[in-house]
């Protein structure tokens, strides 16, 4: 049972056997309603055809009860003592009283007063409906079942009796006895049919399933996350996992070669710096007149930067969220820039009035975006970096924008990739490892935020953060995600 397919299959076969068995018990019910129905009528009718003859006088022992084996009567009296009973009639059971012959004690008709007490009026037969009761009766040594009808007559002498008259059950025992049997023969083969279909129907639609399965199996054995699992034609559920399960081994595919690229780009900008320490820690110990500490220093301060950079990545990319802490922008653009060497490119800051400029997130990340931004505008600048703070509807907006060269349109997000720099920055001697931008970008988005760069209007390039506003009595702004 911990097949998928035999799951469906017994699910399948108990549902229907249910459904079955409640139709079946149904369709019986209403079958023996209905023949029982039809026996209570014809009982009926033969006991009102009796009760017509007593009211028009006939007597007793001259009434027509016709075919005594398939319509047995019994006529009482309000005592319940017999008056009249079907010929050949032995036992009987279902009237009130098992009596089959006439008691002598029973009311006898006069029929020499008929002429002179006559009065029609007195005589009436019941027209309400019968009273109905199923028994049985021994008929000249047969007995059956059968369904009473009971018609109450008053006579001409104002004798109220009961007639009880009898229609047979065998129609109706057989045709629910046939139809019975017919649903217990057909049940277990309607079952066995059903299991068999949904075994088959199950197999074939989760056919593709099972490709998907031996695929990912051995995608996993290989390790080669080019690979990519079949995708049926159906446009099913199957065909929609398939395609969601492509994605994913894509998106994986990307993120394994961006970590090799990242574990190799970190490797080679970590070994330039230590060979130049290990170098002038070498010639030092060599010739202690020779040892270039301010180099040293230098290198040890890049290498110090360069792992906090990486460590900063690693978090961001373990899915670290930031705080819910509210940040001043404004107040933290003019801490960061007057934190700026004084032999750096001079910055001009501006913060717009009229408006809350206070974000939520961490402050020591959004510090590091600024930080970053600063320092890529101050070494391509030409004379001068402005900084400009300003609230547009929900969202805090910080420009950072220099007179520098720019950055080609081609390049505008190749720049913001991991250890990518551009020709004109590797030239330099102040150049980074190509790391600041694509921090400052991944920590954007985690605040909820982008980040994102253009072309200046007086030249040069225009680096735009944009975050979303604290929430407080006076914005809307929502919360990073």
């Amino acid at each position: 049972m911990r097949s998928v397919r035999a799951r469906a299959a017994l699910g399948a076969t108990l549902v229907v056997a249910v459904a079955l068995v409640l139709a079946g018990l149904a369709v019986l019910t209403v079958l023996r309603g209905n023949l029982t129905d039809r026996a209570g009528l014809e009982a009926e009718v033969a006991a009102r055809e009796v009760a017509g003859q007593i009211a028009l006088g006939v007597p007793y022992t001259d009434l027509e009860l016709g075919d005594e084996e398939t319509r047995p009567v019994q006529v009482t009296d309000e005592a319940g003592r017999v008056v009249a009973v079907s010929q050949d009639l032995e036992a009987i059971s279902g009237t009130g009283t098992g009596e089959v012959a006439p008691a002598p004690s029973a009311p006898a008709r006069d029929d020499d007063d008929d002429d002179d007490d006559d009065d029609p009026a007195r005589s009436q037969v019941s027209s309400g409906a019968p009273d109905f009761a199923n028994g049985s009766a021994t008929v000249d040594g047969e007995s059956a079942d059968y369904r009473f009808a009971a018609v109450e007559v008053t006579t001409e002498r104002d004798v109220t009796l009961t007639v009880h008259a009898g229609a047979p059950l065998a129609a109706e025992q057989e045709a629910v006895g046939t139809v019975r049997t017919a649903m217990l023969t057909g049940l277990p083969l309607m079952l066995l049919v059903v299991a068999g279909v949904t075994w088959l129907v199950t197999r074939r639609a989760l056919r593709p399933v099972e490709g998907i399965r031996r695929e990912l199996a051995a995608i996993t054995a290989s390790e080669d996350l080019a690979r990519r699992v079949p995708e049926p034609d159906s446009r099913d559920e199957i065909a929609r996992l398939a395609r969601t399960t492509n994605e994913t081994l894509a998106v994986l595919e990307a993120s394994v070669d961006r970590q090799r690229r990242f574990v190799a780009d970190a490797s080679h900008e970590l070994r330039s710096p230590i060979a130049s320490l290990r170098t002038q820690l070498e010639v030092g110990q060599a010739h202690p007149e020779l040892l270039d500490v301010p180099g040293a220093v230098a290198d040890t301060v890049r290498l110090q930067g360069l792992a906090a950079d990486l460590l900063l990545l690693a978090r961001l990319d373990a899915g670290e969220r930031p705080g819910r802490a509210v940040v001043d922008l404004g107040a933290l653009v003019r801490e960061e820039a007057s934190q700026r060497p004084a032999d750096r490119m001079p910055t001009e800051v501006t913060v717009a009035d009229g408006g809350s400029c206070e974000v939520a997130g961490s402050r020591s990340q959004l510090a590091r975006v600024v930080g970053n931004l600063l320092d890529n505008a101050q070494r391509h600048a030409e004379g001068s970096v402005a900084v400009t703070v300003r609230r547009e509807g929900g969202e805090v907006l910080v420009e950072v924008v220099d007179d520098g060269a720019g950055v080609p349109p081609a390049e505008r997000e190749r720049i913001f990739e991991r250890f990518v720099r551009l020709d004109d920055a590797r030239s330099r001697d102040d150049g980074g490892a190509g790391l600041g931008l694509a921090i400052a970008r991944d920590v954007a988005a985690r605040h909820g935020g982008t980040l994102t760069v253009g072309a200046a209007p007086g030249g040069g390039a225009r680096f735009t953060l944009r975050l979303p506003a604290a929430p407080g009595p006076g914005g809307s702004g929502r919360r990073p995600g």
